[in-house]
Formats: C-alpha cells, sequence, structure tokens
C-alpha cells in the first residue's frame, strides 16, 4: 500500500494528513519564512536560504520576497529567471521554469487540484498536476496558471490572464481563460 506521499509524488488522490507531507510543509515554512525574513543587506542569507528551499535555482535567478510555496523542492527555477513580489507556487506537483524567464508580481502557479465532487472533497481528497514554463516566457503581474499546464518558450502572457490550457511557443495570449491573440516571429 503506498503512503499518501508516496500516492501525492505519483499524481494520485491523496489526503494531506501524512507524517512525511507534514514534515515537508513544515521544512517549506522555515525556510520561506527565512528568505521572506532576510535582510536586504544580506543578500546571500536570503539566497541561502532559497537555494536549500527549492529543488533547483540557476545562475544568476533572482527571486524577490515575499515568496510562498508548499514544498519548495517541488521548484525548478532555471538561470537567469525573474520572480517578482508575492509569487505563489503552489508546488504540489513540479513546477518546472525555464532560463531567462520573467514572472511579474503576484503571479500564482497552482498545480493543486481538488475533487469537483462534494464528497471526496469533503473527506479532503486532492490531487496536482504539474506546471511547465518555457524558457524566455513572460508572466505579467497576476497572471494565474492551473495545474497541468505548459506554458511554450518566448510565450508572452497578459496581466491578469487565468492560464486554463496549454499555450504554444511564441506567442502572446491575454483573458480569462487566456486566448492567444498574436503569434509572434
Amino acid at each position: 500500500m503506498s503512503s499518501m506521499r508516496e500516492r501525492m509524488l505519483a499524481g494520485e488522490a491523496y489526503i494531506a494528513d501524512d507524517p512525511e507531507i507534514i514534515a515537508d510543509l513544515d521544512r517549506a515554512a522555515r525556510l520561506t519564512e527565512c528568505f521572506n525574513a532576510s535582510s536586504a543587506e544580506d543578500p546571500e542569507g536570503g539566497l541561502a536560504a532559497l537555494r536549500e528551499l527549492l529543488g533547483s535555482l540557476g545562475e544568476g535567478t533572482w527571486v524577490r520576497p515575499p515568496f510562498h510555496c508548499d514544498y519548495g523542492w517541488q521548484t525548478h527555477i532555471g538561470p537567469r529567471s525573474f520572480v517578482n513580489f508575492n509569487a505563489v507556487f503552489l508546488d504540489v506537483a513540479r513546477i518546472t521554469i525555464g532560463a531567462d524567464v520573467q514572472i511579474g508580481p503576484n503571479v500564482q502557479l497552482l498545480t493543486a487540484t481538488h475533487p469537483v465532487e462534494a464528497e471526496p472533497r469533503q473527506a479532503k481528497w486532492e490531487a496536482a498536476k504539474p506546471i511547465t514554463i518555457g524558457d524566455n516566457a513572460w508572466l505579467g503581474g497576476g497572471v494565474i496558471v492551473l495545474a497541468g499546464v505548459t506554458i511554450g518558450d518566448n510565450t508572452v502572457v497578459g496581466a491578469g490572464a487565468v492560464v486554463t490550457r496549454d499555450l504554444p511557443a511564441n506567442v502572446v495570449a491575454l483573458g480569462n481563460p487566456a486566448r492567444v491573440v498574436r503569434t509572434l516571429e
């Protein structure tokens, strides 16, 4: 029989009361608090907490506090990327962010899902699907990316958009739900 943590990592429905899951959440909370409380006069201290928190952090990447996540180790950010204030990364499943990505303030990457049916939701079942952001993408302020979405290389998502399904490379997408409005050359 699989533990709830094993079910979570396999992308299956699970209940987040597993002691391993709770320990992972507590670890992330401590490291996130350390990063968010780090002094501007000690950028290396904040960076050390962020490196310990995240699964990987590319060279030259900058994340501005406050930053919030569930687990941290499920998030991988490529080199030379930028994550602005108030990012929320619900990384129940893996979040992969490519190289040279720009993420505006108040962006939410939400891998977590919940049943639509009332009974399993009330019983606290949940699941997750990964999110992938391609190289050189730009997510404007307040963008929300939902579970299971892939955004292609060089794609620009306009401020406030809600991305409910995959976006191809080299496009501009706007709105709720996000729709492609232009192809980039």
